[in-house]
């Protein structure tokens, strides 16, 4: 242990805690010590008490779990705290609960209002796709342009259709899918590239709105332990987190990647003033591949099972996603791009190898973001190419009730192979997708230890032989997720001189039985020395 100089002031102590540090030389210990922002010793009780002051506060964890906080490494932060304020539709059952709940918040905002967000999910009321004719009657005064909860698709009601300035004669679009009736005419359902036919007619949210949802998404991540967040997002929401920086109300820290396309615009950014600081950082591109297997539109090698004449899609093309990797790599920035399908998968790991080769050897940390349904072959490729998987295994439990059916029970040993992919040396990453999935990594470690379906038809696990431990998903959430990020020398393992972000649990994960994960609580979090979330029980 560090012994602190006597004139040293200590802020804040945590004592009698299971502290998991997930430093390797040290993996336990009993007690932190804050200086400021900073850890400033890690030890036992009695030590870490001697440090302490009259102006330290002192807390008693009472034997609770102390980890480095959670870094969630794949959100869409705004579109989260936006969603916290939509119509809510992910649990609707049924169909006549999804137009019940879109009528019912219908009559809460004013004519005009667009309704969007709402993360339906058709696979709970048996798969069939919603309609306009559905919604129509119930939202005559509004525009509806409601996601499904993987952001793949989305459906439009008529109003938003004429506001869209949408007819019978819209071309479809490369790269996405209008769904149309017998006759021709869209049913108002618009899948990856085709949502922006509609996306185009929707009024952007003022600064005051955005600002206002970046408060209620840290909040929100707060109370889940959370202490950092990579966003996979646009121009528009990093100058929402500066400003929220500038005012220093940040309570999360963020790594805001920007769209892949915009590689020279980032380039001559971060030329002109670097990359940021430990708030709020830049250097990320964020690119996609293809879509999605709830929506058919992930890119497949073979066909789907349910649907055998239709492999998917991809929304860009490999020419434009290597020209575009490659620039962005040669500027010294990082590539993460959303590949879900094999196909996908595939044909990103085939750029990423070519553009290391003609680019020369450097530390570039590629990442494919979901690496959901990898081809076995393809698995070993991420270790031995440094192409970290950033995965989301809540998605593994969710999805779980139903992929079988779409791509086969064989195909599905590939699926978020958390397990084969450690063992392959890869850097393993974790996040969520909020919006797409509940932002708790709780739930995820439950998810990546147990892989129990949300729908418990899986008690022993769907795909059990690519179970993690509970110290392996714990790396991927905190030190695997702050080295996705160019972060691990500041933070991801609780040991001197590191940032304080901390979070404590209620109980310690790595003694409890796995299928009770998901009942552990979070108790306080702690951002740079600073509490930002303390349960109401908390003592």
């Amino acid at each position: 242990m560090h012994i602190l100089a006597q004139a040293a002031v200590i802020s804040l102590a945590i004592v009698n805690a299971r502290v998991w540090t997930g430093d390797t030389r040290r993996p336990w210990a009993d007690a932190v010590a804050v200086d400021g922002a900073r850890i400033a010793a890690v030890g036992s009780s009695a030590e870490i008490r001697k440090l302490a002051g009259t102006q330290t506060r002192v807390i008693d964890a009472h034997g609770a779990m102390v980890v480095p906080g959670f870094i969630d490494a794949h959100v869409h932060f705004t579109d989260g705290g936006f969603a916290l304020q939509s119509v809510k539709l992910r649990d609707a059952k049924t169909k006549a609960e999804f137009i019940a709940r879109i009528a019912a918040f219908a009559k809460t905002v004013p004519a005009g209002t667009w309704i969007t967000n709402g993360d339906w999910d058709h696979e709970n009321w048996g798969g069939e796709l919603p309609t306009r004719v559905w919604i129509d009657a119930v939202t005559p005064n509004n525009p509806v342009w409601i996601n499904r909860l993987d952001g793949h698709m989305s459906l439009a009601n008529s109003a938003a259709l004429k506001a869209a300035g949408v007819t019978k004669s819209v071309k479809d679009v490369d790269g996405g899918t209008i769904v149309r009736d017998a006759s021709g005419e869209p049913t108002g359902i618009f899948k990856d590239n085709a949502m922006s036919v509609v996306d185009r007619a929707v009024p952007p949210p003022s600064a005051e709105m955005t600002d206002r949802a970046l408060r209620g998404a840290m909040a929100y991540v707060n109370a889940q332990g959370v202490t950092a967040v990579h966003n996979m997002g646009t121009w528009g929401e990093l100058a929402a987190f500066e400003r929220a920086h500038a005012a220093g109300t940040l309570t999360t820290r963020i790594y805001a990647s920007v769209p892949l396309s915009s590689w020279k615009r980032l380039a001559d950014t971060v030329k002109a003033r670097g990359y940021g600081d430990e708030w709020v950082r830049i250097g990320g591109l964020k690119g996609f591949v293809d879509g999605s297997i709830g929506s058919h539109t992930a890119a497949m090698l073979e066909p789907f099972t349910d649907a055998p004449n239709d492999r998917g899609l991809m929304v860009n093309t490999p020419e434009n996603l290597y020209t575009w990797t490659k620039n962005a790599d040669a500027a010294g920035l990082q590539v993460l791009v959303h590949a879900i399908g094999d196909r996908a998968i595939r044909t990103q790991l085939d750029i990423f190898e070519r553009v290391a080769k003609e680019n020369g050897p450097r530390d570039r940390r590629f990442r494919i973001e979901h690496a959901q349904h990898i081809a076995p072959a393809d698995i070993p490729r991420f270790g031995a190419l440094g192409v970290i998987p950033s995965m989301q295994p809540y998605h593994a439990i969710d999805d779980g009730r139903w992929v079988d059916k779409v791509i086969g029970p064989e195909r599905a040993k590939g699926t978020y192979a958390f397990k084969s992919l450690l063992d392959a040396k890869a850097k393993l990453a974790f996040g969520s997708d909020w919006f797409v999935a509940p932002p708790i990594p709780l739930m995820g470690i439950y998810g990546a230890v147990t892989r129990r379906t949300l729908d418990e038809k899986h008690p022993g696990g769907w795909v059990p032989e690519q179970k993690i431990t509970v110290e392996d998903a714990l790396r991927a959430y905190t030190s695997g997720a702050a080295h996705a990020g160019f972060a691990e020398e500041t933070r991801g393992v609780i040991k001197k001189g590191m940032l304080a972000d901390l979070t404590m649990i209620d109980r310690d994960l790595t003694r409890i039985a796995p299928e009770t994960i998901r009942d552990a609580q979070i108790v306080l979090t702690i951002v740079g020395g600073k509490v930002v979330y303390e349960a109401p029980n908390a003592k």
